[in-house]
């Protein structure tokens, strides 16, 4: 039989790679999606086909992680062997703005959803997207034995996540596992997010259409890979006999200088020529190194990174580059795609 999974935050960078990777492995995909006068389906309308068609995989479902009543009827009627849990205000400097905000959807929506699947009765295997910006101040390498310490309203709504997840786990006796996930970027990353604020800037500036770029603190260390690669251990960890809870990450950290050098190394540009510091990009409680240590999932999930941060601050500049010579549609392209896509 055909399995279903429904995901929550499917517009966003990993919901559209993971829709991508599920849809591949013949799965039908259901997705979340808020309400709003103008789309926001650009990451997956490459996938998508009219649900009239019999042939049609993908179908989009208007709901929100601060609705429970909603959710419990979408699961009923859906009935997924798999839920990923993908939406959240997942900015972290934006989160100490809406702090609130942030509480509600990032932690508050966690609890909705497993209440949801609780109350359904639907017996299905439940992914957390976690982060490990619960470590916050607690020094690399991070693994899943390390204790959190979280430095942002984010990551606090995080941890809640986290542990309420374990809690439903133990309590109920649900499939429901963390997925503590390091930095993961991509050509689909929001321009907001430092990587491809840098990136999108490198090709820009190389183009003539900008002169500078304003960032905060360069010096953070920060373990990058690449999103279409993390989907994979996503998926891996609901098809294990037994839930538990896993850190994916590369284990190598580079600096936001580092980051910046390579990627605008890659257009032939200095970077010190064009970047400038701006205070309002700096953090009021700042995470000053994050590292993972992926061996658990390399043991127990066979999934290991092969895309560091220096790789991908190269791919994703390519990306931008190819992106301004098309302005104005979204960067779907080879380089963006996955290699199970492509094989």
């Amino acid at each position: 039989m055909t399995k279903k999974a429904l995901i929550t935050g499917i517009t966003g960078q990993d919901g559209s790679y993971l829709a991508e990777l599920l849809l591949q492995k013949g799965y039908e995909v259901h997705g979340l999606i808020r309400r709003a006068s103008t789309f926001n389906t650009h990451r997956i309308d490459h996938l998508y086909v009219d649900p009239h068609d019999p042939d049609a995989k993908l179908f989009l479902h208007y709901g929100d992680l601060s609705d429970g009543a909603r959710l419990v009827t979408l699961l009923a009627t859906i009935k997924p062997d798999e839920v990923y849990n993908l939406a959240a205000q997942s900015h972290v400097r934006v989160s100490f703005d809406e702090p609130e905000h942030t509480a509600d959807t990032t932690g508050t929506g966690t609890i909705r959803l497993l209440e949801a699947v609780r109350l359904s009765g639907i017996h299905c295997r439940y992914y957390q997207a976690s982060t490990s910006e619960l470590y916050g101040a607690t020094p690399p390498p991070q693994s899943e034995e390390t204790p959190f310490y979280p430095r942002s309203p984010y990551a606090a709504a995080k941890l809640y996540s986290y542990w309420i997840t374990k809690n439903y786990r133990e309590a109920y006796d649900m499939f429901a596992v963390n997925g503590i996930l390091f930095n993961h970027e991509s050509p689909r990353r929001g321009e907001t997010f430092v990587t491809r604020k840098i990136t999108r800037a490198a090709a820009a500036i190389a183009a003539g259409k900008q002169e500078h770029l304003y960032m905060g603190n360069i010096d953070s260390i920060r373990d990058w890979g690449y999103a279409a690669e993390y989907v994979e251990g996503m998926w891996r960890m609901l098809q294990v006999d037994e839930p538990e809870d896993f850190v994916l990450a590369t284990g190598l950290g580079i600096t936001v200088r580092d980051f910046l050098e390579i990627a605008f190394t890659e257009v032939g540009l200095n970077w010190e020529d064009h970047v400038r510091f701006d205070e309002r990009y700096l953090r009021p409680t700042e995470v000053d190194a994050l590292i993972g240590d992926p061996t658990k999932a390399e043991k127990k999930l066979g999934w290991k990174a092969t895309i560091d941060g220096r790789a991908l601050a190269k791919l994703m500049v390519e990306a931008d580059v190819e992106a301004l010579k098309h302005e104005g549609r979204p960067w779907i392209d080879q380089v963006d795609l996955p290699s199970w896509t492509t094989a």
